[in-house]
């Protein structure tokens, strides 16, 4: 089983790497894995061979503490209490640390003053001049010091616990540096009294300004100053599940018994009849049971418009009631809504670790005992060479001070977690870190044709009435002969009928011709529907319908015979049409040096047509789910990274085979559980985002542990006095503190700038206009659009982020249209792009400009 824990005590990647390392060893334990960032750990172990008292009671025995985490909701049944953001806990952390801030800059001051002031020629009290009053001098240091050391305790509390039980970290440099530099400090002090006492001022004067307390104070108030900044960086990069849980909404209107009830969401049960009232949330997962909205789900798939609802219609919790009055029946409550589960994908994909991190926990694991004895080994040495002690004092703190590993364990979960929560607000889910970590890898994509590069239901695409015919009539019959059947072709004649306004009475004696097609009658006269086969059969040739079958065929459509009344009557075209990003995805994977194969059972004539529309690299035609497995194995024993997107049961195989697996969100269940990346909206477009993001992500994980690296080689040198011979550089210990905790502010500062991922698509986006590339018009349709392209004025395609209704649709196109140059503007909310038609040459930064004073940001303009 899997179990979560909250760990106590870690503050540095030492910390857990030691965690992982004590549980790891337990017998059963099949995984752990340990997240910095959250305190929290994750173990799969067999239950019976294992306990969690027994894993709590080895995390306790390295030094820390644990606890498993309590479920979040009691089953099934009853929905889960709100889960706290992480938010939460990292504010009241924060102010803790505020607080021991503030006392220590407040003894912090005067302690410099005191130690260092009369240097600057600053004026002391009397009692602290000259070397009579040395021991005043020392022990009003040592006074200012001790409040700093007792509220900064924490770090002698853990690192010496740790130290004792051989489990060093972060905390015990710091205690080992700052106590051994109070201790030679109070050690000054009877040094001071001694020579008084004896008269021995030479010895007086040697301790005098030896004291080292001002460089305890200053080590502790430095590091807590960088723990500060580490910490309110740290909890930046949580906000995408912070904003994730405060979707749910806390309350939850019941009818029970005839009567209205506000209850806390935990009260929910499946089967309750929850009301939803405009600008409410929607609490749980339902079907609608009374009443129609438009309901805006942005927050959880990303699509931009409101979706049409009503009874039967299924909806999802956190989704917005935007207009009307809901009655809807739990279905789903607490763990199973679709809100909890993508909090848990995100935090799951948080816990995990990247393959690329396991280098720094390796690190990590070995260092701090390795600084140790550097910093013991360069004391000594400079004290064989005939140093004073306080000089090699001075070399074992810097060298413990400025070797913290923070920055090294920082560099990876880092940008882990700022990097999927970015993925979950373009409504794209890392299931792990390692899969956000092999995408980038990813050089092969293998796309499933039906429902991921195709809509996954066939439309009608032509029209085309036999010579003398109606377009409307033979609409109008086809709709009246296919209403019986529920054949998905029949579905798509009738959906374009009803797009028309045309709602004919079913045909009467319908029959199905097996092979041919059905029959019927219509308004008392025959009618035929079906395949060429069908008309020869009764006396019709194709050309007595004045249209190329053939042709259609080959551009991947299907088309329907149909006659009435002994006459011919036309063709209908039907065809899984492309989706309008299809190809625009396609072009991007190519600017991204990435290879696309198309795997189809269909025919090969309608897979070559697609290939040619969207002119993708290979196709391969009339397989069964177990070619596709296969495809992809092949592809991998080439030498090929391949990513698989699917949305299928029969893709489930070879998403599971693939190094990344692909789900689009609209899919099975079957295939989203098989997928290691899921698509909340379907379209291709997420996918080469996903790789994007990952490419992102990898390369600001490489500077991260560049730095640590490089920073690490470069400090621990300088402090060890490596050049002190030969340049004369020394590095004092508190210089070495704020150095050590600059560092990892820079670490999680540099991760932080995957905040500002956007997507950059190298081609311009399908205008809505333009429709989809398989789904062209008829022949002489197609001829006329090449000669209107000829001498079409320029158009330019902005891709908008911002517009959430029709009124900011409205306000874009005002702006743009007052845009001189400016002849016509189209804004199409669905895929957030205005394409503007231009009569006269104008720049990019005006049309970017107009947009942005109307108070919307564009992404691109192409």
């Amino acid at each position: 089983m899997k179990q979560k824990f909250d760990v106590t005590g870690m503050t540095c990647s030492a910390c857990s790497a030691h965690v992982e390392k004590s549980v790891r060893k337990l017998p059963g334990v099949s995984s752990v894995a340990v997240n910095l960032l959250q305190n929290t750990m994750l173990v799969e172990y067999e239950e019976d061979k294992l306990s969690a008292a027994q894993i709590c009671s080895a995390v306790k025995a390295g030094g820390y503490g644990a606890a498993p985490q309590q479920p979040r909701g009691a089953g099934p049944k009853r929905a889960a209490p709100p889960k706290e953001a992480p938010g939460g806990v990292m504010s009241a952390e924060l102010a803790a640390m505020k607080q021991r801030l503030i006392v220590s800059f407040c003894f912090l001051v005067p302690l410099m003053y005191v130690s260092m002031g009369h240097m600057m020629g600053l004026p002391l009290p009397a009692f602290l001049l000259g070397h009579e009053n040395a021991v005043s001098f020392a022990m009003t240091q040592l006074l200012l010091t001790l409040p700093i050391l007792y509220v900064n305790r924490k770090y002698y509390e853990v690192g010496f616990k740790t130290l004792f039980r051989g489990a060093p970290n972060m905390d015990s440099l710091i205690a080992i540096g700052s106590a051994a530099a109070v201790v030679y400090g109070v050690v000054a002090i009877y040094g001071i009294g001694w020579g008084l006492g004896h008269g021995d001022m030479e010895l007086v004067a040697h301790y005098h300004m030896d004291l080292y307390f001002e460089s305890a104070g200053t080590i502790l108030t430095l590091i807590t100053v960088g723990k500060y900044l580490e910490t309110r960086s740290k909890g930046r990069t949580s906000d995408a599940i912070t904003k994730l849980l405060d979707l749910a909404p806390k309350t939850a209107v019941v009818e029970r018994d005839g009567e209205e009830l506000e209850l806390p969401v935990e009260e929910v049960v499946v089967g309750d009849v929850v009301i939803v009232r405009p600008g409410g949330r929607i609490p749980v997962d339902g079907v609608i049971l009374e009443g129609n909205a438009a309901l805006d789900e942005s927050a959880l798939t990303g699509e931009s418009l409101p979706v049409e609802k009503g009874p039967g219609d299924k909806v999802i919790s956190a989704s917005i009631n935007q207009s009307g009055y809901l009655k809807c029946r739990a279905l789903k409550v607490g763990d199973d809504t679709t809100l909890a589960q993508i909090v848990q994908l995100v935090e799951d994909a948080n816990a995990s670790k990247a393959p690329i991190a396991k280098l720094a926990d390796k690190v990590s694991g070995v260092f701090v005992p390795v600084v140790i004895t550097i910093a013991a080994a360069a004391a000594a040495v400079w004290l064989l060479l005939g140093y004073p002690i306080d000089f090699a004092l001075s070399i074992g703190i810097a060298v413990l001070v400025i070797s913290c590993p923070c920055a090294l364990g920082l560099a990876t979960p880092t940008a882990i977690m700022v990097g999927t929560g970015k993925g979950a607000e373009h409504g794209i889910l890392f299931k792990s870190a390692e899969s956000l970590e092999v995408a980038h890898t990813v050089n092969t994509v293998v796309l499933d044709k039906t429902g991921t590069v195709t809509e996954g239901k066939p439309e009608v695409t032509d029209l085309l009435p036999a010579p003398g015919a109606d377009p409307r009539e033979l609409l109008r019959v086809a709709a009246a002969a296919e209403r019986p059947s529920e054949h998905p072709l029949a579905a798509a004649i009738l959906r374009r009928a009803g797009a028309e306004g045309l709602e004919p009475d079913a045909a009467a004696g319908f029959e199905t011709v097996p092979g041919q097609g059905v029959t019927g009658q219509v308004d008392g006269q025959p009618v035929l529907a079906g395949n060429l086969r069908m008309m020869e059969a009764n006396g019709l040739s194709a050309a007595d319908f004045g249209a190329d079958a053939d042709a259609l065929a080959n551009e991947g459509k299907t088309p329907l015979f149909f006659a009435w009344a002994g006459r011919p009557l036309g063709v209908i075209a039907v065809a899984d049409v492309v989706k309008p990003t299809s190809r625009a995805a396609i072009e991007e994977f190519r600017a991204l040096g990435v290879d696309v194969v198309m795997l189809t059972g269909d025919n090969r004539r309608t897979a070559e047509a697609i290939r040619g529309q969207l002119g993708i690299d290979r196709v391969v035609a009339e397989v069964l789910p177990q070619d596709k497995e296969r495809e992809v194995a092949a592809l991998q024993q080439a030498g090929k990274k391949v990513a698989m997107i699917g949305d299928g049961i029969n893709d489930a195989p070879a998403l599971a085979r693939a190094d990344v697996g692909v789900a689009i969100g609209a899919g099975t269940d079957i295939a989203i559980e098989s997928a290691d990346v899921v698509l909340m909206k379907s379209d291709l477009l997420d996918a080469v985002t996903a790789f994007q993001l990952s490419r992102s992500v990898i390369r600001n994980i490489k500077e991260n542990l560049f730095w640590a690296f490089f920073y690490n080689s470069i400090g621990i040198p300088l402090a060890a006095g490596v050049f002190y011979t030969l340049l004369g550089w020394r590095l004092n210990p508190m210089f070495g503190a704020a150095a050590m905790s600059l560092s990892s502010f820079c670490v999680v500062s540099n991760a932080l700038r995957l905040k500002l991922f956007r997507p950059k698509f190298r081609h311009p986006l399908p205008s809505p206009a333009s429709g989809c590339p398989i789904a062209a018009a008829a022949p002489s349709e197609i001829e006329n659009n090449k000669k209107e392209k000829e001498v079409s004025v320029m158009n330019k395609t902005l891709k908008i982020e911002g517009m959430m209704c029709n009124n900011c649709k409205a306000h874009v196109e005002k702006a743009l249209a007052a845009v001189e140059g400016v002849s016509a503007v189209a804004v199409d909310l669905e895929s957030k792009q205005a394409v503007v038609t231009l009569a006269a040459d104008v720049a990019d930064e005006k049309l970017v400009t107009a947009v942005t004073e109307a108070g919307y940001e564009v992404v691109s303009v192409g």
